[in-house]
């Protein structure tokens, strides 16, 4: 029995192997069959395609690039307002504070005279008091 059911699976697979060499034939003789025209359309539907993926690829190429010089331009002018913030900032509180200084040195000077004004007014009632 085991001889036997050895002997059926090597003609199976003869079988299967006869049947797959003329599946191969038949392919083969399809694929001889094409002549030389259609060999050169199918060669310029090739070519064309790949032409149309190229353009397509240098249009997506230049919309990169012009993003690109977008976003490069938009980030340097950005970095100049910032420079200029960062310096009027520091210019205008320097600014400021020479003003407060100022200020406040007018306002010592104001508050010692009124401070003298007010020593005078004190002696000139003191002597009337006398």
């Amino acid at each position: 029995m085991r001889g036997r059911g050895r002997k059926q699976m090597l003609v199976g697979l003869g079988l299967v192997m006869v049947m797959g060499l003329a599946v191969y034939l038949r392919l083969w003789t399809i694929d001889y069959r094409f002549s030389a025209n259609e060999t050169e359309l199918l060669r310029r539907q090739f070519d064309l395609a790949s032409r149309e993926a190229m353009d397509e690829s240098a249009v997506w190429r230049k919309r990169y690039d012009d993003e690109q010089v977008k976003s490069t331009s938009c980030q340097n002018e950005l970095v100049k307002i910032k420079q200029l913030l960062k310096e009027d900032g520091a210019t205008g509180s320097n600014k400021k504070l020479d003003l407060l200084q100022k200020e406040n040195i007018d306002l010592l000077e104001r508050l010692e005279s009124l401070k003298q004004e007010l020593e005078s007014e004190k002696l000139k009632c003191s002597m009337r008091q006398i």
